[in-house]
């Protein structure tokens, strides 16, 4: 470390003062300072990701580490998702299911329930929603509860180690499998270093941070052969964000059918195990509740909706959300169905079982791409997983999505968020040209 050039501890050190200004100084709304100190923090990211020096590499992966670490104490000034995880993690502290009443009946009839309380409250960004968070983020909501003893910043001390755990998790797992697959060893900068990634999962406490390190998990232990340990994890993935389950059409070309079967018995039983302590019709009420709204009334940052929504306008004068949400869902079911069958073809004609695993990592590139693209809401965080994914193969668009889609803050201001509708189109126009252009033009190379 000592060997190090004087340059890259000048930078390290403009880097860190930037993401301690995003963690204890500069609001969501506060535009200007806080799209000055990404940029400034995203071209530093550019830079070193030239590093080729194994000595260089160790030296911003430790980086990558304080950085993260410089959120340890700060309450996330760019979200107030934290506080709907706070409120669930009470009740259930409580011994009341998080979806047994919306959050409003608590206020209304007077709530008893410690930390259950108006000035909590008032700070939730979606009182007259179901929860919809798993069971493994209900787990960790519990423990911080249970920790905290009352005090938000220590809930969200808990929450964020749990997060700093699983990022620590999968820089590890990234070097592992770039190190099996004889790829460069710098890719691991691609994701441990990206500024998206360190605001948005350590910094906002988002619980891709645990998708992605059960996901990567899971694609590592089947490149190992351990069938059983790779469902189990894949089934973690499920239960901290419902999307892993776009991915399991992926597999059974790869393992073939009675392998598969094993897989997929294996997720199914271990999911319904870890959703039993919260399973029952309360819950299942609750989700069907949620995920309707998410396809009937939330939208944000789309791109093949919003232009669905504009004809909608032209055609029929009002948003069309309500009927075409569960369209979109749809088409983009059939279209990941369509994807994986054209990818099990590929995948049948290689002998190797280590290059079809390899191959997965790019064929879950593209499966999570389609999702966001008929998705109605893509917050910046979605495409952490995407850039994850994206470390074992030669595409980079999204670290294009990752340096766009933090523009979507631009629409924040003291009253309230307003959508600017030509910074959406000018973040989906740069992202899906360059895709483009890696696909048409820039040559692909043969793994993944």
């Amino acid at each position: 470390m000592c060997k190090q050039k004087p340059l890259n501890y000048f930078l390290l050190l403009i880097s860190f003062i930037s993401y301690c200004l995003v963690a204890f100084q500069i609001e969501r709304y506060e535009t200007t300072p806080l799209l000055v100190s990404f940029v400034l923090l995203f071209l530093i990211y550019v830079w070193v990701l030239r590093s080729e020096s194994e000595t260089e590499i160790s030296f911003w992966i430790v980086a990558a580490i304080l950085f993260r670490l410089c959120f340890l104490f700060s309450t996330p000034l760019l979200s107030d998702d934290f506080y709907r995880f706070i409120w669930d993690g009470r009740l259930l502290a409580a011994g009341v299911h998080p979806f047994a009443e919306l959050p409003r009946f608590y206020i209304e009839n007077n709530s008893t329930i410690p930390g259950i309380d108006k000035s909590l409250f008032d700070k939730l960004n979606s009182p007259d929603y179901f929860t919809i968070y798993p069971p493994v983020n209900q787990f960790i909501f519990w423990v911080a509860a249970r920790l905290s003893f009352g005090s938000i910043l220590s809930s969200v001390i808990v929450i964020r180690l749990f997060i700093l755990a699983s990022e620590i998790g999968t820089i590890w797992l990234i070097k592992e499998i770039l190190h099996h697959y004889q790829l460069p060893a710098r890719n691991v900068l691609l994701y441990a270093l990206n500024p998206l990634v360190i605001i948005e999962l350590t910094g906002n406490i988002h619980f891709e941070a645990l998708l992605i390190f059960f996901l990567l998990l899971s694609y590592w232990l089947l490149t190992r052969g351990k069938l059983i340990s790779s469902a189990i994890s894949f089934s973690l993935a499920i239960c901290t964000k419902l999307v892993p389950l776009i991915f399991l059409p992926l597999m059974f070309s790869r393992l073939g059918w009675k392998k598969s079967s094993i897989y997929y018995l294996v997720v199914g039983v271990s999911a319904i195990l870890l959703f039993l302590p919260l399973l029952n019709a309360e819950i299942i009420s609750g989700f069907n509740e949620s995920i309707g709204y998410y396809f009937k009334k939330f939208e944000f940052n789309a791109s093949i909706y919003y232009l669905v929504r504009e004809w909608g306008f032209w055609k029929y004068g009002y948003n069309i959300i309500q009927t075409v949400g569960w369209k979109l869902a749809a088409y983009c079911t059939i279209a990941i169905l369509l994807f994986a069958t054209i990818d099990g073809v590929k995948v049948n004609r290689l002998t190797n079982i280590d290059h079809r695993t390899s191959n997965i990592f790019t064929a879950s590139l593209f499966v999570l791409l389609i999702y966001l693209a008929f998705a109605t809401v893509v917050h910046p965080w979605y495409t952490t997983t995407l850039l994850a994914l994206s470390v074992f193969t030669t595409f980079r668009f999204p670290i294009v999505w990752s340096a766009l889609i933090f523009l979507t803050y631009v629409g924040y201001s003291p009253d309230g968020f307003s959508e600017n509708l030509w910074v959406t189109a000018f973040e989906y126009l740069l992202v899906f040209g360059y895709l483009a252009y890696e696909l048409i033009w820039k040559k692909e190379k043969s793994f993944a």
